[in-house]
């Protein structure tokens, strides 16, 4: 694995996984867009763990809570045991289809054309989700409102929304703060809460891999992925803070933008035959 490699894996995991932009769309472009080869599965499970830490590490404070609320349900606030319940129901369908999905067809809608077009799309729900809100369909006003007021109800919703992220290109961030933004949670909560979701989901993808890598033969760069694992912990945390900042006064329009123009480029490159 080359310096190359490992560097491009490591910004474009560390700063894609938690940013509603894609991160699986890009790593899979990634080959097609250079002369590269795939960064494998070894490499990816090297990113999730990078990524994974960064999140654990920003989020520590709600995680203790709700691990207390766990061990020990009479000693933690009502609102712990809560929000412990709500990521439970929001992880569980995205989880289970993309089991079955990776099980029965992993390599389904890896295609660059899947990529663009999603970009596109969710580009356009995310700018219509965050510009008119519906609470009202699970809320009865039309003022924003923090996680530890959703229902479980909107969990599900927010859930089976989180689906879709499983298309490349989709954005499991996009997806999940675009859900949330539509059912009236206000803006850093919707990212807050996504990133919690998003533990979960690396935790389930990395095992899953794991699995898979346990049976081959090749023997991993160990030093290689190592690097990759610290730079993508880097990026990620430095992507999570500067997203947070940047909702605290802005809304998500940068994103819509940013992911039009990767859609709109992404297919000219399909139309002039340069990516397949």
């Amino acid at each position: 694995m080359t310096a190359l490699n490992i560097i491009l894996i490591s910004i474009i995991q560390g700063i894609t996984e938690f940013l509603p932009i894609s991160s699986s769309g890009h790593l899979i472009l990634l080959p097609a867009l250079s002369n590269l080869a795939d960064q494998g599965q070894t490499a990816d499970v090297a990113a999730h763990i990078g990524t994974l830490a960064a999140v654990l590490l920003y989020l520590r404070n709600d995680l203790a809570l709700m691990t207390t609320s766990i061990l020990s349900p009479h000693k933690t606030e009502k609102a712990s045991r809560h929000l412990v319940k709500l990521l439970f129901l929001a992880s569980l369908p995205v989880i289970l289809v993309g089991l079955a999905i990776e099980i029965l067809s992993p390599s389904i809608l890896r295609l660059a054309i899947t990529v663009a077009l999603a970009n596109i799309t969710f580009a356009g729900w995310l700018y219509w989700a965050d510009r008119q809100p519906v609470s009202y369909i699970l809320h009865k006003n039309d003022d924003s409102y923090d996680w530890l007021q959703l229902t479980p109800q909107q969990a599900i919703f927010i859930g089976f929304a989180q689906v879709a992220a499983l298309i490349p290109g989709a954005s499991r961030s996009g997806v999940t703060m675009t859900m949330a933004r539509q059912l009236g949670l206000d803006r850093l909560s919707a990212a807050r809460f996504s990133l919690l979701l998003s533990i979960p989901v690396i935790i389930a993808a990395a095992v899953l891999k794991i699995v898979g890598l346990i049976t081959a033969e090749t023997k991993p760069d160990i030093s290689g992925l190592a690097a990759i694992a610290c730079l993508s912990f880097i990026c990620a945390l430095g992507a999570i803070r500067w997203m947070m900042s940047w909702l605290t006064t802005a809304n998500f329009t940068i994103f819509v933008l940013y992911r039009l123009a990767l859609g709109t480029l992404l297919l000219s490159l399909i139309l002039a035959g340069f990516i397949s």
